[in-house]
C-alpha cells in the first residue's frame, strides 16, 4: 500500500511542475527562437530567449526595448523599438533622428548604410520598431509592416539563455 502512496505522490508532484510550467508560460514568460539576422549584432539566429509577457501590463514601451511582435498569424518578429506614440522619426544620410536629435545606436555595426525615410510621426497606439542589421531588416521603414499597434506585441526580450556560453542580459540602452 506504501508503494502506490509513493507513486500518487511523485504523479501528483509530476502533474502540479507541468500546470506551474503552463501557467508560467501562458501569462508570465515565453521562450522566442531568432530566426533570420535582423537583429544582428545583438541577437544571432538560432538563439534562444526570453521573453518578459507582462511588462507592457504596468508599464509602456520605452525607445530602446527589443520587442517580439506578431507580424501575421503564426509569425512573430523580434525588432527594437525606435519611436513611440509622438515621435517624429526621420533618417537622413544614413542617420536615424528622433524629434531632430540624432540618435547613439551602440549597438550597430559601423558604416551602417541606410535610405533616408521620412520624416514621420508615430500615431497613439503604435510603435516604430527597426532592426538592429538595418540593412536586412523587414521593419516600420517596410510599407509591409509598418507601424507596430501597442495591441500585437507579445513582450519585451530580457534574456538570452541558449546557447548556455552566450547567456546574457539583452540591453534596452539607448541615448
Amino acid at each position: 500500500m506504501n508503494k502506490w502512496k509513493e507513486l500518487w505522490d511523485w504523479v501528483r508532484s509530476i502533474l502540479i511542475a507541468i500546470v506551474l510550467a503552463l501557467l508560467i508560460r501562458l501569462f508570465l514568460f515565453e521562450v522566442f527562437v531568432v530566426e533570420g539576422r535582423s537583429m544582428y549584432p545583438t541577437l544571432h539566429e538560432t538563439e534562444r530567449l526570453m521573453v518578459n509577457k507582462v511588462i507592457y501590463r504596468f508599464d509602456q514601451p520605452k525607445n530602446g526595448d527589443v520587442v517580439v511582435f506578431e507580424y501575421e498569424p503564426g509569425r512573430d518578429f523580434i525588432k527594437r523599438v525606435i519611436g513611440i506614440p509622438g515621435d517624429k522619426i526621420e533618417i537622413n544620410t544614413g542617420r536615424v533622428y528622433i524629434n531632430d536629435q540624432p540618435l547613439e545606436e551602440p549597438y550597430l555595426l559601423d558604416n551602417m548604410e541606410m535610405n533616408d525615410f521620412g520624416p514621420i510621426e508615430v500615431p497613439p497606439g503604435y510603435l516604430f520598431l527597426m532592426g538592429d542589421y538595418r540593412i536586412n531588416s523587414m521593419d516600420s521603414r517596410d510599407p509591409r509592416v509598418g507601424f507596430v499597434s501597442l495591441e500585437d506585441l507579445k513582450g519585451r526580450a530580457f534574456f538570452i539563455f541558449w546557447p548556455p556560453w552566450e547567456a546574457r542580459a539583452i540591453s534596452s540602452k539607448v541615448e
